[in-house]
């Protein structure tokens, strides 16, 4: 393999700038159990005041903070709803049910795409002693395994009245909320309106090297409170780690569009060279979702080809390979994976 290496497998595998480090290493801290962390009292207050909520809680993971989410809105017996190939559903090891008893149903929508009447036309809320009962439906925005599909607002906002209306809570999944704001211009209060629920992760698009936050009321933010500590997630000293999350808020939000720009190119350069692999006009934020079942390749034989290269990929499926841009990554990278990207796919084309 080539010395230098340009992983493309995920936005999470960014390392803290000189900057962040910083910040880490200056911060105050205390006892966050006891909740005595001013660094996280500050960030879990700012994150909650971004999506005009009244508290949130910071998390190690953002599949923990969905978790806890959920279960404040779910009851064990009763239903949660959600998009096929969602975060909560696919990359969660069935947590919902393993440690809430949520059962769940999902609808199938193309890039994951969120259209109001699909969820809205399998819910059943209030189903008597002898069927489940929906009592929650959650969106993820963007959608990960979609290919960074950026919901919206109108849909959303669609959702949310319905829901209002037949009693159903509504949860985001918003690990790369900060992505949709960016690449929309939707301002964070806006979606944040939507939902009773929200996580957000500051590990993905923002740079930093850990922690989400689920944002909700105070009382249900107290109760998820004792639900993380029994879930064996409470921490000590963890301002260190929250203090990257002021940072990544401060310095980083404004650079992903370059991170979406750069999306953008890779998705062009393939699609020149095999367009049934990707319509770039669907390339909205950092991820590249290649399909390449018109190909006689797989997605872990391309992977293994783009490797020999230095370039790292996500095989997703047989047919899904993944590429994520990110902060880590420079024009010089992105330059040489338009120049091997397409050759491979020409080669698997005629093959």
């Amino acid at each position: 393999m080539p010395n230098k290496i340009v992983d493309l497998r995920s936005d999470t595998l960014t390392k803290p700038s000189e900057g962040m480090r910083q910040a880490m290493h200056e911060a105050v801290v205390g006892d966050d159990v006891y909740g005595e962390d001013p660094t996280v009292n500050s960030l879990e207050e700012r994150v909650a005041e971004l999506f005009g909520h009244q508290a949130a809680l910071f998390c190690p993971t953002g599949s923990l903070a969905n978790q806890l989410a959920i279960r404040m809105l779910v009851s064990p017996g009763e239903e949660l709803i959600t998009e096929t190939n969602s975060h909560i559903v696919r990359a969660e090891l069935g947590a919902g049910a393993a440690f809430s008893g949520i059962t769940t149903r999902t609808w199938l929508s193309p890039r994951g795409e969120l259209r109001a009447n699909d969820p809205l036309n399998i819910a059943r809320p209030d189903s008597g002693p002898y069927l489940v009962s929906t009592k929650a439906i959650a969106i993820e925005n963007t959608h990960n395994f979609g290919g960074g599909t950026v919901q919206s607002i109108s849909e959303i906002s669609k959702l949310r009245h319905e829901c209002q209306a037949l009693g159903i809570n509504t949860h985001l999944d918003g690990a790369r909320i900060w992505n949709a704001h960016v690449a929309t211009g939707v301002p964070l209060k806006e979606y944040g309106q939507n939902f009773d629920t929200l996580s957000v992760c500051l590990s993905k698009g923002l740079g930093a090297p850990i922690g989400s936050l689920m944002i909700s009321t105070a009382d249900r933010i107290n109760t998820a409170r004792q639900w993380r500590k029994r879930y064996g997630a409470g921490m000590r000293q963890v301002g260190v780690i929250a203090a990257a999350g002021h940072y990544a808020l401060d310095h980083n939000i404004d650079l992903l569009i370059k991170d979406h720009q750069r999306a953008k190119q890779i998705a062009e350069a393939a699609a020149v060279a095999a367009p049934s692999v990707i319509d770039p006009k669907s390339v909205e934020t950092n991820i590249v979702g290649l399909d390449l079942s018109s190909l006689r390749v797989t997605a872990a034989e391309l992977s293994a080809q783009l490797k020999e290269h230095g370039i790292l990929t996500g095989p997703l499926g047989s047919k899904y390979l993944r590429l994520v841009t990110h902060f880590d990554l420079d024009d010089s990278d992105i330059n040489l994976v338009k120049q091997v990207l397409p050759e491979l796919l020409k080669r698997a084309f005629v093959a």
